[in-house]
């Protein structure tokens, strides 16, 4: 059985660290000995992040392409060959049903959730390949198999990061690269802040949601893996 990454000697790339699921992940693999590069719109809590754990930090809109093809470019100059793992987990997040979503924020919930790890991807995977090796994780949500009111937006992206990834796992096939889709149930970060599920009786209160720490264990669990192993898909929700 072929080892699984180096993670002292490995580098990461984690969209959306700058908060919630992303900035657990990026911190946990910090503890393990990666180095992570944080990624996400808040400069302010990206350097805090990067003076945790040594890491570095790029500041940017996913939702605008010149930017993210101008911070692959810088990363891949800083770290020879792009990093060796890539964590797609910006996101946003609201409730509203199908008569009643904005266009705004149904283009914003493609735009960051779907196009937005598309992009990542797509600049950094064909340096992957001509290496033969890498690991992509992309984190979805329970939203993206399974249909719940008020959800328009939100899962049309995740259900369609779930098809993106599904066409990613056969692309990579046999070429040293793998790929892991994260599906976690209602965890308890930021993005509830707004929603107040509390009060919502259709919602789970926030006690009963699982913690950003569990998705990041998910992640861990991904990333130890022997190189010959690849885990397609990867769902977790409370006990």
């Amino acid at each position: 059985m072929s080892p699984g990454l180096d993670l002292p000697s490995s580098t990461a790339l984690v969209t959306g660290a700058s908060r919630g699921i992303g900035r657990a992940i990026a911190m946990r693999l910090a503890a393990a000995g990666v180095m992570v590069w944080g990624m996400g719109r808040a400069k302010t809590e990206l350097d805090q992040l990067a003076a945790e754990t040594g890491g570095g930090s790029l500041v940017l809109d996913l939702s605008e392409d010149s930017s993210v093809w101008d911070a692959m470019e810088r990363l891949t100059d800083e770290i020879k060959g792009g990093p060796d793992i890539v964590v797609n987990a910006a996101g946003v997040f609201g409730l509203a049903s199908c008569a009643t979503e904005s266009v705004q924020a149904f283009d914003e919930s493609l735009a960051i959730n779907l196009r937005g790890a598309f992009l990542v991807i797509r600049s950094l995977l064909p340096g992957m390949i001509d290496r033969g090796d890498g690991l992509i994780i992309n984190i979805g949500s329970v939203s993206g198999r399974k249909a719940y009111r008020e959800n328009a937006a939100y899962s049309a992206s995740k259900f369609g990061l779930r098809g993106f990834h599904q066409v990613l796992l056969e692309e990579i096939r046999g070429s040293g690269v793998r790929a892991t889709l994260v599906e976690p149930a209602a965890t308890d970060t930021a993005l509830w802040d707004e929603v107040n599920p509390d009060s919502n009786p259709t919602l789970p209160d926030r006690s009963q949601m699982m913690q950003p720490e569990d998705v990041a264990e998910a992640v861990v669990f991904a990333v130890t893996r022997p190189n010959s192993v690849c885990v397609p898909l990867i769902q977790i929700e409370p006990a």
